[in-house]
């Protein structure tokens, strides 16, 4: 299944529960709590947890999308749009944008 129309199942779901007209701020909590589920599979290493995690986040953004009336394909083209000509480096396995860079001193000897 593709994702546009996983994506269309999934407001349908939402919508066969009323969730898409629920208050969106417990939908961003149940985001954080998902997010911490993310970072609990990725600290011990459980793959299938992460998986798990990263889908469950995609319908709580799905699901908070609906909620307040934006599209997530706008909001993925927006953050795109800003991120596409960027510059910057890779610090300790990090991309740290080129603006970041300037508001320290960087020395590559120097561990952070």
């Amino acid at each position: 299944m593709n994702l546009n129309k996983l994506t269309e199942n999934i407001e349908q779901w939402a919508k066969d529960r009323n969730l898409d007209i629920a208050d969106p701020s417990k939908q961003t909590l149940k985001l954080g709590e998902e997010f911490g589920e993310l970072c609990q599979g990725l600290v011990k290493s459980n793959f299938n947890q992460v998986i798990d995690s990263i889908g469950d986040m995609y319908v709580v953004l799905t699901i908070l999308s609906m909620q307040l009336g934006v599209d997530l394909g706008y909001c993925a083209q927006v953050a795109y749009d800003e991120i596409v000509d960027r510059k910057g480096k890779m610090i300790n396995g990090v991309f740290v944008k080129d603006e970041d860079l300037k508001e320290f001193d960087y020395r590559p000897e120097l561990s952070i």
